[in-house]
């Protein structure tokens, strides 16, 4: 076996025992931290200490903007409602002036998709659409099929065609749509106006002229599709 010289020995002893080096990045990388630390110090001593003062500065416009920003969510409302059928779309404007229950339970009823695949129960002719998913029944069906058979659905200068309301009855515990395709003179009586057709008429004409029985129900089933809100066109 050979003989490793004292002189090697010395050498390998050194090698094993030498400390091990630093980097520079190292070195840099932990000045960089704590320059870092330090100025999060600095910077939330000068928060606490100025606190009380900006507080007192800013108290009057923190009140107003509380009220911007309920301004802001009546302003955020939606407008319009896009009633997606399948003939085609229906822009609604929803008023400004209607009910204001009826329309917030409207929209409301949109945003969890009510009006998803609602069937249009009812289709008369230069008279009315109902839409829903229950049967008329008491004032409102009698309303509907007498209007319509006496013909007293006559021009009126106070009513407008392409309007979108639903039953004033108490008693229905869903929420039919109405849209009149023709000017209706006691069209307030019977129905809460909360909006009208500002787009899509022809789509409303469209579905009006479907085939009907002796019950104004419609032969080929025909309904929404659903309905979007928007708050611009």
């Amino acid at each position: 076996m050979a003989r490793i010289k004292p002189k090697q020995l010395l050498i390998q002893s050194k090698t094993k025992k030498g400390p091990s080096r630093i980097s520079y990045s190292s070195i840099i990388t932990w000045n960089l931290i704590v320059v870092l630390v330090v100025l999060s110090l600095y910077a939330t001593y000068r928060h606490w200490h100025h606190t009380p003062a900006f507080e007192a500065q800013m108290d009057l416009p923190r009140a107003e903007n509380v009220e911007i920003s309920e301004d802001s969510t009546k302003i955020s409302t939606p407008r319009y409602a896009i009633m997606d059928t399948l003939r085609g779309s229906i822009t609604i404007e929803i008023s400004k002036d209607a009910s204001a229950g009826v329309v917030d339970r409207f929209i409301n009823l949109c945003k969890i998709d009510y009006f998803k695949g609602m069937p249009f129960r009812h289709v008369i002719k230069n008279f009315l659409i109902q839409g829903g998913d229950f049967d008329l029944n008491g004032a409102a069906q009698e309303w509907i099929l007498k209007a319509k058979a006496s013909g007293e659905n006559s021009l009126s200068p106070k009513h407008e065609a392409f309007m979108i309301g639903t039953t004033r009855s108490p008693n229905n515990k869903g929420f039919d749509l109405f849209i009149t395709t023709a000017p209706i003179p006691d069209l307030s009586d019977k129905i809460i106006l909360f909006g009208r057709v500002i787009k899509g008429e022809d789509i409303v004409q469209e579905i009006e002229e479907i085939d009907t029985d002796e019950h104004y129900q419609p032969k080929t089933p025909i309904g929404i599709i659903n309905i979007m809100l928007i708050q611009e066109l």
